[in-house]
């Protein structure tokens, strides 16, 4: 068996996100279809993370075990042939070793998240931003986006269903910039509880509205209905992992 890991780009708006199920299309799923194409087999594909439906990945790096001694441009060639009518794309491929994991070697996990702040709603970004029309104050999203870095009980911004054992994580960075009508959010994290991204960028945009929401309150109340509510998964991307 031959381990390959791929780099690759995926648009989320008509996938049920990463993981297989029987809803609907999956990146993993059609990853596993299109490897099933080349080489007669379905092997497990593990990612670097488990991104939710509608979101999408600039690079999430996967790894999978298949027979023979392809070369890595064969794979990818092969691959890109049976995904060119699917909304995911493989943007390399190597070969690495058999103990390489794609989820638990990675050291570092790196998000973005886009809001388009103007009156007009998107056309061209449609699926691909968060739209908010009423206009935000930067500054205090940064000031509040501030009390977020470090280590903390994320409770407040953990979904219901999260499997994560613990709720405490430390988050590496968050940076907000504001190009012309678009804010993003950067967010660097070894980990994240699932739709922390969201729920964290969901509570910003509400301090950004003027709403009273206070960060040291909100770690404090270990309580979901404490912090503000889930932005779009059309916002967000899983934009690289780090090794």
């Amino acid at each position: 068996m031959t381990r390959y890991k791929v780099v690759l780009e995926y648009d989320g708006t008509d996938l049920i996100g990463w993981q297989e199920n029987h809803q609907g299309p999956s990146v993993q799923s059609l990853l596993k279809d299109a490897i099933e194409k080349f080489c007669g087999m379905r092997p497990n594909v593990v990612g670097a993370g488990r991104t939710d439906s509608g979101v999408h990945a600039v690079a999430m790096t996967a790894h999978f075990d298949i027979d023979g001694a392809h070369s890595p441009e064969t794979v990818m060639r092969a691959l890109n042939f049976y995904l060119t009518a699917q909304p995911v794309s493989v943007l390399s491929c190597e070969v690495v070793s058999n103990e390489f994991n794609a989820r638990f070697d990675c050291i570092a996990r790196h998000y973005k998240y886009i809001v388009l702040n103007r009156g007009s709603a998107p056309v061209l970004q449609k699926n691909r931003v968060y739209w908010v029309p009423r206009k935000l104050d930067i500054d205090a999203m940064r000031s509040a986006a501030e009390k977020l870095i470090g280590n903390h009980d994320f409770t407040s911004f953990r979904a219901s269903e999260c499997q994560a054992k613990s709720p405490i994580k430390t988050l590496d960075r968050i940076s907000i910039s504001q190009h012309n009508d678009l804010i993003v959010f950067e967010f660097s994290a070894r980990s994240f509880l699932h739709h922390m991204v969201r729920n964290i960028v969901g509570t910003l945009i509400e301090i950004g509205l003027g709403k009273p929401y206070d960060i040291d309150k909100i770690f404090a109340a270990r309580n979901r209905a404490a912090a503000g509510p889930t932005a779009p998964a059309s916002g967000l991307y899983f934009i690289r992992a780090d090794y």
